[in-house]
């Protein structure tokens, strides 16, 4: 099957943001039989992220703010990508930036690496130059940011939205108008958890991005408006926690699907997930295509 012009195995990639490198995950299942793999955000320089507590656990998800805490993108070439490019699963990598210049930036340093199939644009980043608004809450501001990475390479573009604005479909027409060659939805939903013996936050940074089977029904619906609205793929994540979580997706119309949340419960989620799928098409043989 291809996805935007990655060829992949089958439609079971995982999220960025908790498959680390690859590495991590790498001494428990075989990273071959994965669709491709999505790298944690990678920045143009290190950051250290967020001052802890990063995570809290929620009914039905869990809360996170590790902002995106990494060791930079040189480090990244240098020490994970070597890694990757041992496996014949495309490598899709995660950029994020706090400009529109930085996009640009890392989008031409990947640009030159074989091994590298596919960017992965995190566009729910605080746009420094702008008060801190998010690039992807603002068509605008997305489609500044989207057609700088066309600009700076010709590897496929997948854009991952944000769910937290009014309407999702018109931020998903910005992105593809401005070059995306599909759409990743949804990225975390931000909410808060409070110690009441306290009064204070739970997080080091008050509020966080909800994750896990909590968000799936939002994300499903907007996967479905989404896929609806655009005609570039869509690659559909949140909440995936089996076979049939996934099917739910595809018949809202994915292409494909992130396993995200689901790797910190279980190491092998990804392929238990993958198989669950496959027999879910044995038993419907025209449910889908993944041609």
């Amino acid at each position: 099957m291809e996805i935007a012009g990655i060829k992949m195995k089958n439609p079971v990639m995982v999220a960025s943001g908790t498959f680390g490198s690859g590495k991590e995950y790498g001494e428990y299942i075989d990273l071959n039989k994965l669709g491709a793999i999505v790298t944690k955000s990678v920045t143009l320089k290190p950051r250290e992220g967020n001052p802890p507590p990063r995570i809290v656990e929620t009914p039905a998800g869990m809360l996170n703010s590790i902002g995106l805490q990494n060791e930079g993108v040189e480090f990244f070439l240098k020490e994970h990508l070597p890694f990757l490019s041992k496996f014949d699963t495309p490598v899709i990598v995660n950029i994020a930036g706090e400009t529109v210049e930085e996009y640009a930036r890392l989008a031409k340093f990947l640009s030159g690496e074989p091994a590298v199939k596919g960017i992965e644009v995190n566009i729910s980043c605080p746009n420094v130059k702008n008060g801190g608004m998010c690039f992807g809450i603002d068509p605008k501001l997305t489609i500044e940011v989207i057609s700088s990475v066309r600009k700076a390479t010709r590897l496929p573009i997948i854009a991952k939205l944000t769910p937290n604005v009014t309407d999702i479909t018109v931020i998903a027409k910005a992105a593809v108008e401005a070059g995306a060659d599909a759409l990743s939805l949804i990225n975390t939903v931000v909410g808060m958890s409070i110690d009441i013996e306290t009064g204070k936050s739970r997080l080091g940074t008050q509020t966080g991005g909800l994750s896990g089977p909590a968000i799936k029904p939002i994300a499903v619906r907007i996967v479905y408006e989404v896929a609806k609205a655009v005609k570039a793929p869509v690659i559909g994540i949140g909440g995936i926690m089996t076979g049939s979580d996934a099917v739910e997706f595809f018949w809202a119309g994915a292409k494909a699907v992130q396993v995200g949340t689901a790797n910190f419960i279980d190491t092998e989620a990804s392929i238990r997930i993958l198989k669950e799928i496959e027999d879910y098409v044995h038993r419907h043989p025209r449910a889908f295509n993944f041609s």
